[in-house]
């Protein structure tokens, strides 16, 4: 069987994104912390995911293979942490809800280096189409590009399983929280 082609994400690809990591992330112990109502938790990570891919789009750093399948969301270097805060955002969550996505938003970018680098801000593979290795594909065009950028790349991650995946795949721990969710700093070195 062929691989499909990795392509740069448009605008008309933000349904079968977004569908695709609301359902690869339903036991993610961050969207659980954020979103921990099973009645919500839909809607409310598909206005988090929704957004995540709107700020990134036009930036040309989302791949994505199998139609939106699986996704790879990167945040180019910038000069400082943008807050996830836009003046819309509490037009998509309630006040707890709201209170929870910006606490963990600024915790997590306060304990990032100072340095520029390429932030690997979601990985995400629908389950119909786990195991096909699609994610390390994804996130491999994020880090070629970093690469011919002479940038390295960052990434957090809360599940304790993934941290040996990454590992793996040449990230190196270095750092981590304890609150408001266990979560790992990854680095992926220049290469």
């Amino acid at each position: 069987m062929t691989t499909p082609e990795i392509t740069i994400a448009t605008p008309a690809d933000r349904k079968a994104v977004v569908g695709s990591l609301v359902a690869a992330f339903v036991q993610d112990p961050v969207l659980r912390y954020l979103f921990p109502d099973e009645d919500t938790y839909p809607r409310y990570a598909a206005a988090f995911f929704g957004h995540l891919f709107d700020k990134r789009v036009h930036r040309s750093a989302i791949w994505t293979i199998g139609g939106g399948a699986s996704a790879a969301i990167w945040e180019p270097p910038a000069t400082g942490h943008v807050p996830s805060g836009d003046g819309n955002t509490a037009d998509r969550y309630p006040a707890d809800v709201l209170a929870r996505v910006e606490g963990y938003d600024d915790t997590v970018h306060a304990a990032l280096p100072t340095y520029p680098f390429w932030y690997l801000g979601v990985l995400g593979t629908h389950p119909d189409s786990a195991g096909r290795g699609w994610g390390r594909a994804v996130m491999r065009a994020g880090l070629d590009r970093a690469a011919a950028e002479g940038f390295p790349a960052i990434l957090e991650t809360s599940n304790p399983g993934n941290v040996e995946l990454y590992r793996r795949a040449g990230w190196e721990v270095v750092g981590s929280l304890s609150e408001p969710v266990p979560t790992w700093i990854m680095q992926q070195p220049l290469r």
